[in-house]
């Protein structure tokens, strides 16, 4: 059997791949619903649009489900304290997922102008707020987050909602936001025609610069202005999962002084290269490819924050020797081999029910087309 420190490791990679699974599966459908009304200036253009992603966002919300599933067996104590302490940000993502199939199923049912208008604003709102609570989440990651555990693993949480939004916090949103508009651009270039598509390849010589300069700017605050968490002394890889068993010192800076921080930088200047191409493929109307690049620049920010945190998940701002880390977060090392046979099993599956799904719907989503299969609405 793999050894426990070895398990840990591929879990932790197995969570930051099926979140990254998610943020580029689902992240373009939030990215077109939040600009639903930017790209589309009509009626049939919006319908053209939102054909694009209607046909595949369920699947598409699977990794949010395996994500969830796999903190919830692989890192029972990460998903009982970020469940709990996020728990309004959480419900303000539900709310928004929920709202996004409503704007699907109700928009077409009434013909007036009002009604769809108001539905294309819904669509638009469950775009924007998980691609903001997303990143403002991660950012508070580096802050801390203000819980505790007492000496029998009690779990007490104090804040709310309106802590979670400092600065920092919103910049790091800011940046997932643009992110995941420009992921979305990348994606209505691929699959529209004109006018919307050349309207996204437009947005996206926009939307590029942007995204980098928040994505620096954020880089910078990280490098330099946000005290670091470090394991003082050598962290025990290989013992039973108990976040008190350890000493954590504040100080340094998370990417100077982590234990990955140079990966971090290395994968955020690929991330920088990749956002500065996707507008020049698009432009060239190497659409798959600027879709493609997209898809690895979003890959990239994420794999570098997760980098950056290394080897800490969830660190504590109230008792830093709270604070769960890759080494005293997880499940038994039982636990964690069997689900690692699950995934070698099923992971392969889902990829190839995946391909083939988008293969057989591969093409252009055309107003003709939108205009004759609604003709009735």
């Amino acid at each position: 059997m793999i050894d426990y420190e070895t398990l840990r490791i591929i879990w932790w990679l197995l969570l930051g791949v099926l979140l990254a699974g998610f943020a580029i599966m689902d992240g373009f459908d939030l990215g077109i619903a939040a600009l639903v009304r930017v790209l589309a200036r009509d009626d049939t253009e919006r319908r053209a649009l939102l054909e694009t992603i209607e046909p595949t966002w369920e699947g598409n919300q699977v990794w949010l489900v395996l994500g969830a599933g796999a903190i919830f067996a692989a890192w029972p104590l990460l998903y009982a304290v970020a469940f709990s302490g996020f728990y309004f940000a959480m419900l303000l993502v539900l709310f928004a997922l929920i709202l996004r199939p409503g704007g699907f199923s109700f928009r077409n049912k009434v013909a007036d102008p009002r009604w769809r208008n108001a539905w294309d604003w819904v669509i638009t709102v469950s775009g924007v707020v998980p691609a903001l609570i997303f990143g403002v989440a991660i950012g508070n990651l580096f802050l801390g987050v203000p819980f505790r555990f007492d000496d029998t693993l009690r779990m007490s949480y104090e804040g709310g909602l309106i802590d979670l939004l400092g600065p920092f916090p919103l910049l790091v949103g800011g940046v997932s936001l643009i992110m995941l508009l420009l992921h979305g651009c990348a994606w209505a270039a691929l699959k529209s025609e004109a006018p919307i598509g050349p309207r996204a390849e437009r947005l996206l010589g926009w939307l590029s610069p942007a995204l980098i300069v928040l994505y620096l700017g954020a880089g910078a605050w990280l490098a330099f202005g946000i005290e670091a968490y470090a394991i003082d002394g050598v962290a025990a890889a290989a013992a039973p999962s108990n976040p008190l068993a350890k000493q954590v010192m504040v100080g340094g800076h998370w990417l100077a002084d982590g234990a990955l921080g140079g990966w971090a930088c290395a994968l955020a200047a690929i991330a920088i290269a990749l956002a500065a191409g996707v507008p020049l493929l698009a432009r060239r109307q190497h659409h798959r490819s600027a879709f493609l690049a997209s898809a690895m620049m979003v890959f990239a920010m994420l794999f570098s924050a997760g980098f950056a945190l290394f080897p800490f998940l969830l660190p504590s701002s109230l008792d830093p020797r709270s604070s769960l880390t890759v080494w005293d977060a997880s499940s038994s090392q039982h636990t964690l081999g069997l689900m690692l046979i699950a995934v070698t099993v099923f992971m392969p599956l889902i990829l190839a029910y995946t391909t083939w799904v988008y293969r057989v719907l591969r093409g252009r989503v055309s107003l003709k087309h939108i205009r004759e299969s609604h003709s009735l609405y």
